[in-house]
C-alpha cells in the first residue's frame, strides 16, 4: 500500500523539517488535513500551508478538505499546489461543480465518506473520481481509535470498482497503525493515511516500511 503521513500529527513549529523527513523515511504522499471549525469542530490550516509544504517536498500533496462549501475553495487549493483534492460531499451544495473545478485545474479529485455516513453519498460520482477516501474515525481530530466496521465501506468501494471497471484508488484515513494495516489492505485499500503511527514512532522509517506491505 501507499503511505500518506498526515501533517496534522507533525510538529507545527517545524513543518519544513517534518515534510522533508517523511520523504526521507519513504512516504509516498503528504496528507494535509484542512479543517474550518464549522464542518468539523477543529481548525488547522489552509492554502498558505499547502503552498509551503509543496515548496519543500517532491511528494504528491493530498489536501483533505473537511470544510463547509468546499466548492468555494477547491480551486484555490489546486492553485496552492495540491495534486489531489478530496472533500466531503455532505458538506457541499454543488458536488459536481467542485469535481469539475478540480478537474479543470488538471488535478485529481476524491470524495470522502465520513465515519457516520453511508456509502450511498458517493455512489453517483464514482465514475468521476480518482480517489475514494473512507474515514475509519470521525473526521476532525487526530489520534482517534480505529473503527474496523467501517472497512465494510472499503469493501463496497472495491466491489464497485471491480464490477464497473472504475479506476479510483481507495484510501483509508483514521487510526491506521501497523496492527491493522493487513486487514485494511485485505479489504481493498490502496493507500493508508497514518499520522500518529508515523510521527510518534520510535522508528518512522521502519513503520512506513511495514505499512507499505
Amino acid at each position: 500500500m501507499l503511505v500518506a503521513p498526515s501533517m496534522l500529527s507533525a510538529d507545527f513549529g517545524n513543518m519544513e523539517r517534518d515534510v522533508k523527513a517523511i520523504e526521507k523515511w519513504g512516504a509516498d504522499i503528504v496528507h494535509c488535513d484542512v479543517m474550518d471549525g464549522v464542518y468539523v469542530p477543529n481548525i488547522t490550516f489552509g492554502m498558505p500551508m499547502v503552498k509551503a509544504l509543496k515548496a519543500n517536498s517532491n511528494l504528491t500533496i493530498d489536501a483533505h478538505l473537511m470544510i463547509t462549501l468546499p466548492e468555494k475553495y477547491v480551486g484555490a487549493f489546486c492553485d496552492a499546489g495540491a495534486d489531489i483534492v478530496t472533500f466531503h460531499p455532505d458538506a457541499s451544495k454543488n458536488v459536481q461543480g467542485a469535481i469539475d473545478t478540480i478537474k479543470s485545474k488538471g488535478k485529481k479529485c476524491g470524495l470522502v465518506v465520513n465515519a457516520d455516513r453511508p456509502f450511498s453519498i458517493v455512489e453517483p460520482y464514482l465514475s468521476k473520481i480518482d480517489m475514494l477516501v473512507v474515514m475509519t474515525v470521525q473526521a476532525g481530530f487526530g489520534g482517534q481509535k480505529f473503527m474496523p466496521d467501517r472497512l465494510d465501506i472499503v469493501r463496497m468501494g472495491a466491489a464497485e470498482r471491480k464490477d464497473k471497471g472504475y479506476r479510483y484508488l481507495i484510501e483509508v484515513d483514521g487510526g491506521v497503525c501497523e496492527d491493522n494495516a493487513s486487514q485494511i489492505k485485505a479489504a481493498g485499500a490502496d493507500v493508508v493515511v497514518a499520522g500518529s503511527a508515523v510521527f510518534k514512532s520510535q522508528n518512522p522509517e521502519l513503520t512506513i516500511k511495514k505499512l507499505h506491505k
